[in-house]
């Protein structure tokens, strides 16, 4: 890869306030010494100079993870490729040499690997790319990890199962429908193979605070609802379950902290909004947020027969983080109307919408 695409070295150990971390090989008791972990029943968690590296940390959900490590004192570093600099560093994942580079200079305590190619039909079109980024990446970081006794969290997706007998629970057996499912299955067995003490988290189709509506698969429905002057076909069929990019990003974080005090916090979990929605239900649900008509929206039941096949209804079952005590849901409409009011066409809504 070229050095030009590749700014780390000198200029990120200038750039970055590294601290001591837990040195490679050292027991879980030792790291926990070593960050001056206190816990007692009555007593908060005291973990200075928690450190975690975020990828993908351009995109929508590495963005809120981002800011969520941030703001719950955690030095946070996020890295990307294209539109990394200058909050970020530039990383290309796909060079194993680069990855090897930032770890050992960061030592993270925690790597959360949002990074990915998330677009069913961009993955069918471009399969080997997308299994590099997929699978292969995942992999090698899984390995890094291990190297400086970080925790993994792997981000994958309820498209590993096939939709045809929900709620899914974490042992469920996956049978992906569409080549995305089948990368992203692939790339958690790629992490667990290479770092038992990593976790995969299973998340669905996603929304927050975009920076174009077509980030996400729910904002991006936005233009047909307040187009209203033109009719607008929506699908009626697929079983959605839309959950906020900040409520994963929280999730996220509680995660890290947990296996902080339990080493035996690891392997597949689940994590999922409670609201399930047609993409139909949900540009209805944006219109009634936003007092705008729906009635020029068309509710479609059959099953779509372009682009990638999809699950009818993947649910995922979160009972085994909740368990944990771990969670976050944000309402649905509440969520949606924070993300969208950039976007709202005619200003004037604006007024009824937030007065």
């Amino acid at each position: 890869m070229s050095d030009s695409l590749l700014m780390i070295g000198s200029s990120l150990n200038s750039s970055l306030n590294f601290c001591t971390s837990r040195v490679p090989g050292s027991s879980e008791a030792d790291f926990h010494t070593n960050l001056g972990l206190r816990v007692s029943q009555h007593e908060d968690v005291d973990i200075p100079n928690r450190r975690v590296l975020i990828t993908g940390a351009t995109g929508l959900l590495g963005r809120a993870v981002y800011k969520e490590f941030n703001e719950n004192s955690w030095h946070a570093v996020g890295c990307g490729y294209r539109r990394a600099r200058p909050k970020f560093e530039q990383v290309n994942l796909l060079d194993s040499d680069a990855v090897h580079v930032i770890i050992q200079d960061f030592q993270p305590h925690v790597i959360v690997h949002c990074a990915a190619e998330r677009r069913p039909d961009v993955v069918e079109s471009q399969p080997d790319a997308a299994s590099q980024i997929n699978v292969s990446a995942a992999g090698n970081l899984a390995k890094e990890a291990v190297g400086v006794g970080a925790f993994l969290i792997y981000i994958s997706t309820d498209y590993v199962f096939d939709g045809t007998n929900p709620p899914y629970k974490e042992h469920d057996a996956p049978n992906p429908l569409n080549l995305y499912g089948k990368t992203k299955l692939e790339g958690e067995k790629a992490v667990l193979e290479n770092n038992e003490g990593a976790a995969v988290l299973r998340i669905p189709i996603l929304y927050g605070e975009v920076e174009r509506l077509d980030e996400s698969a729910v904002t991006i429905i936005f233009d047909k609802v307040q187009y209203s002057n033109k009719s607008a076909n929506m699908d009626h069929w697929q079983q959605r379950f839309p959950t906020n990019v900040k409520d994963v990003a929280s999730v996220c974080r509680q995660l890290a902290e947990k296996r902080m005090l339990d080493p035996s916090v690891k392997g597949t979990f689940h994590w999922s909004g409670n609201e399930q929605m047609t993409k139909y239900e949900m540009a209805c649900a944006i219109a009634d947020a936003f007092n705008l008509p729906s009635s020029h929206l068309r509710p479609i039941t059959d099953s779509p027969v372009v682009g990638a096949l999809r699950p009818r209804n993947a649910q995922l079952d979160c009972s085994r983080l909740e368990m944990l005590g771990i969670g976050q849901r944000t309402p649905f409409r509440v969520g949606i109307k924070e993300s969208l009011w950039p976007f709202l066409v005619d200003k004037r809504w604006r007024q009824t919408v937030f007065h």
